[in-house]
């Protein structure tokens, strides 16, 4: 019999679930729409798992960005990135996906439209 706090946790896989369909996100990104999907939980908590899932290599920091605006803190802020890992074992939950796949939809639209107005 195995010992101590189980590795799994039902918030991490549903952010694997979230990233599974998102591709990348950062964590303000992730928590909004997690708190959308499923049961309300702290920012603190999405942050939390996001460190653990990469500890436990369910997670992988795919980038890190410095990103310039008006902020009330200063003039930048720093968005880490994080992508599905190794260990990542995604069960492919149909109200993330139709969650997720409009919105991704909206934005190439928009992308499509801002390009042949350029023109």
């Amino acid at each position: 019999m195995v010992r101590g706090r189980p590795v799994r946790s039902v918030i991490r896989q549903n952010i694997i679930e979230i990233l599974h369909y998102l591709g990348e996100g950062y964590g303000y990104q992730i928590s909004k729409i997690y708190n959308e999907i499923f049961a309300p939980v702290t920012q603190r908590s999405i942050y939390y798992h996001l460190h653990k899932g990469v500890k436990t290599n369910e997670l992988e920091v795919h980038n890190i960005r410095v990103e310039k605006g008006d902020y009330s803190w200063g003039e930048s802020v720093e968005k880490i990135y994080y992508s599905l890992g190794r260990g990542a074992e995604p069960r492919g939950l149909k109200k993330v996906q139709k969650f997720v796949r409009p919105q991704e939809i909206t934005k190439k639209k928009k992308g499509l439209l801002s390009r042949w107005r350029k023109k």
